[in-house]
């Protein structure tokens, strides 16, 4: 898979009155990947997929589609994107045949055979009106024809919004089918981290307007870890800098750590002052999640040219 960027943003900052939607947020989206951006509601993942679009201009920093301003992407540019925003609006008083009409029009590229397969699981007609759809076939339909022109760069705003588990499993295996034939680009969003988990190769955090994580979920996997101590006096557990979480369960902490490394294991060792220390299972989820709860601290991890693997817990004296 080629590394260079189709999408990057440069300390993008946007306001709406006061209030920063985004803080500085500067990233890059591989050719190829299928990128997840994670965040609470109102973390600024909408409005970071409105200003890439060209639909919203930032307030400070800047933005490039295919190497192009985003800000004034021109006609081909815009025609290798497809999108779906956030709750799948389309035009309540079109047939379902003539919105495919209108769309299929626009595009050169546009593959019947891959409309179809995506609609299929949804079960409605071509007559009914975009109103009489239910709110998961209204979904399926959105993504059906953003997918059929077969395009360079996807863009989803939680995609999985409406779908039952079947439809959302359908919506996964197009999603890694779009990636392996075509070598398309994949932008989402989701709440639904079982999902990202299944197809996302990159993950990205905001958290409060402020990018958090960065990287390919590898990374976030290997650098971000849990462990058990035994222990009932954790100041100075808690006191560390690259803690993310921290729970008590009887007589033990569960404390997970961002930016693990080659010394991290000692430090938690020199913080726990002679206590027993093992290393515990930590899902995707869980790190995600790790980033969004209300740690004291803000802890980061950026996606960086050189990450040194962590060792297992085992390999430590």
């Amino acid at each position: 898979m080629s590394t260079d960027p189709v999408l990057q943003t440069h300390g993008l900052t946007h306001y709406f009155g006061r209030r920063a939607a985004l803080d500085g947020v500067s990233l890059s989206v591989p050719r190829g990947s299928i990128f997840a951006l994670l965040g609470r509601n109102g973390s600024g993942k909408s409005t970071l997929i409105q200003i890439l679009l060209g639909l919203l201009t930032p307030t400070r920093g800047s933005s490039t589609v295919f190497g192009e301003n985003s800000q004034s992407l021109s006609p081909a540019a815009v025609a290798r994107i497809g999108y779906t925003p956030e709750g799948h609006p389309l035009p309540a008083s079109l047939r379902v045949r003539d919105v495919h009409a209108y769309q299929q029009a626009f595009y050169t590229t546009w593959d019947e055979a891959t409309f179809a397969a995506n609609i299929e699981p949804f079960s409605f007609s071509p007559t009914q009106r975009v109103s009489q759809l239910s709110r998961g076939q209204r979904a399926g339909l959105a993504i059906a024809l953003a997918m059929a022109p077969a395009p360079d760069l996807l863009v989803m705003d939680d995609p999985s919004l409406g779908l039952d588990p079947v439809a959302r499993r359908t919506l996964l295996e197009a999603m890694l089918l779009a990636t392996r034939r075509a070598g398309s680009t994949i932008f989402f969003t989701s709440h639904l981290l079982d999902d990202v988990e299944r197809v996302a190769d990159h993950i990205a955090v905001l958290d409060r307007s402020v990018l958090r994580v960065c990287c390919p979920v590898e990374v976030l996997r290997r650098r971000v870890r849990r462990y058990s101590i035994e222990t009932n006096d954790d100041a100075a557990l808690l006191a560390m800098p690259n803690v993310l979480q921290s729970r008590r369960e009887g007589g033990r902490v569960l404390l997970t750590l961002a930016n693990v490394d080659d010394s991290s294991i000692g430090e938690v060792r020199l913080a726990a002052a002679g206590a027993a220390v093992e290393e515990v299972p930590l899902t995707l989820e869980e790190s995600v999640l790790g980033y969004l709860g209300d740690s004291k601290h803000s802890v980061s991890l950026l996606d960086r040219a050189s990450v040194r693997p962590a060792p297992a817990i085992a390999e430590v004296a």
